[in-house]
């Protein structure tokens, strides 16, 4: 069975963001997200209409990867580099409120857990979901690129 570390990022995360806004009803914008910035480094609100799920998706992607991982490891793996004027650029921590806030979501769905002393994990409905959509994928690339199958063999049903 494919990994999600074996299929496309991007590929991965679209998918898992359309299973969440079809699937998980816990999932959902709050009312704010449309309105404020993700954090201090960017100088708009982001201007995808589902970025919830895309944000989602992507942490579900980064907690399948990295294993247990908290609130402020997300926050620099989600930073951007700003430039203020005629200082150097540096590097600025994304916002928590937002990650926090989906994580919750995810908690409420059933599909993330507290790993009390590292912050939050997957659970075993979390990982299942990601490796069902990651063999969707992988299935579908075989069929546009057969060559596929000598490197990640997948049965096809």
């Amino acid at each position: 069975m494919p990994l999600a570390q074996n299929v496309p990022a991007d590929k991965l995360i679209t998918s898992l963001a359309a299973y969440l806004r079809e699937n998980v009803k816990e999932v959902s914008p709050p009312a704010w997200s449309r309105y404020t910035k993700t954090g201090p480094q960017v100088s708009r609100v982001p201007s995808q209409n589902d970025f919830w799920y895309t944000r989602c998706a992507s942490l579900l992607r980064r907690l399948y990867v990295d294993g247990p991982v908290g609130i402020e490891r997300l926050r620099s793996a989600y930073s951007e580099r700003t430039k203020k004027g005629m200082m150097n650029e540096h590097s600025v921590k994304a916002g928590g409120s937002s990650i926090r806030k989906a994580l919750q979501q995810l908690e409420a769905a059933g599909l993330v857990s507290k790993a009390s002393p590292k912050g939050r994990a997957l659970t075993d409905k979390g990982i299942s979901a990601v490796d069902r959509v990651a063999y969707k994928i992988m299935k579908d690339m075989q069929k546009d690129m057969p060559e596929l199958g000598k490197y990640m063999p997948v049965k096809m049903q």
